[in-house]
This record gives structure tokens, sequence and C-alpha cells, in this order.
């Protein structure tokens, strides 16, 4: 049956069960929302069945905790991932890391990487990327949260030669959400049978890493 409302999100605590819907505009941010819905859902299930013993997800206190210590939000969705998955231990390859410490974690690897990166002539890691997991061979994922859609990051530094670290830089996905899915239909360039894929779509250079890297932002 058609409904004669039309509703959009106008706003939601990712934290909490917390919706505040305004019924005069148009449905987009709803099926947003439900897309989302239905993607972190998708994730947790495929966690689940590649790891028995997969960490609880963190709370809204450590949430709030790391982002304090980062001093930027994170990206929605991945906070998502992180309250309503597993606090890391699921995703390609490595699998994400832990939101906080002691050990290797999100907020640890950007603070020492950030103080590396301030007062130098060529800073190596930007403001507002986080890393969520490694490679291997000192390569990182890192997530954008200064991008709306939290733009998926490959740092390579591998072939770096001296001068700016821009070089090093590559976009693997324009958005957190397409670079899970692309994890999800087992389609990434990670995948062990990638290079033998037609298709494959391999990260690009990263056209804002030299203002990212020079501004600090």
């Amino acid at each position: 049956m058609a409904h004669s409302h039309s509703y959009e999100l106008v706003h939601v605590d990712s934290y909490a069960d917390t919706l505040v819907i305004d019924m005069s505009v148009g449905p987009d941010s709803i099926t947003v929302m439900t897309d989302m819905d239905d993607l972190v859902q998708r994730v947790a299930i495929r966690a689940a069945s590649d790891s028995e013993d997969l960490p609880a997800p963190v709370s809204k206190a450590q949430i709030a905790e790391a982002e304090a210590q980062l001093g930027f939000a994170l990206h929605p969705l991945l906070a998502r991932l992180y309250r309503e998955v597993a606090d890391g231990g699921f995703g390609p390859d490595y699998r994400l890391l832990p939101l906080l410490g002691p050990g290797s974690s999100v907020a640890g690897e950007y603070l020492s990487r950030r103080e590396a990166s301030v007062g130098v002539e060529h800073p190596e890691w930007p403001e507002g990327v986080v890393p969520i997991l490694t490679w291997g061979c000192a390569m990182y994922a890192g997530v954008d949260c200064l991008s709306e859609g939290g733009q998926v990051l490959l740092f390579e530094p591998n072939p770096y030669s001296g001068g700016s670290w821009d070089q090093c830089w590559f976009l693997d996905s324009a958005s957190l959400a397409a670079w899970l899915e692309t994890w999800l239909a087992g389609t990434g360039w990670f995948e062990e049978d990638a290079f033998e894929r037609d298709d494959l779509i391999e990260p690009q250079p990263w056209d804002q890493a030299a203002i990212r890297l020079s501004s600090g932002a």
C-alpha cells in the first residue's frame, strides 16, 4: 500500500537507538540508513563465520575515548562496525585493528604516525586518516574520517625514495561502504586470486595526497 507521508532521517545517534524523523521531506536519507543497517548486518554475519572468537564490540564510552584521543569523530560507519560487530578481528587479510591499545590499535597507530608527521618538511601521515588494518610490509589501509563517504586509502611506503610522501598514498575505494562490499563479494585487489581476474580494479594514486599532507589536514 502506498503511503502519503515521506520521511527523512535527520538525526541518528550511531551509538544508541535514537532516531528522529522529519515527516515533511523525502525518503532518501532513510534509504541510505536502511542500506547501512543491511551492510553492517552482513558484515557481522561474515565476521562471525570467519572467526569463532571475535572480540566483543566496544562501548559508547570507548568510542568517545578514542575520538577524544584522535581529536575528531570517527566516520559514522566505522564507529558502527566497532560498536555493532566487534573490536577489530574481522575484515580482509590481517583484519581490522582494535580501536584502543595497549598493543597496536587504530588510535595508537594514528597518534604515533601523526606525531612523527608534525613539524617536519615531509609529513608522512595526513590528519584525519585512521589506520584500520595492516597489509604487511609496512602497508596500511586507512579510513579518511574527514571525507563524507569515509574514503579508504592505501599507504604503500616501500617504493619511497625521499621527498614528499604523496607518492605512497593511493585511493582504494571512494567510500568505506563500497570497500566493505568489495570485501564481502571477494573482488578486492587483496584477494589471493585477484590478479587472475580481467575486471580487477587496483588502487590509484590519491589526488588529494599532496595537499592533505602539506596542509596538515
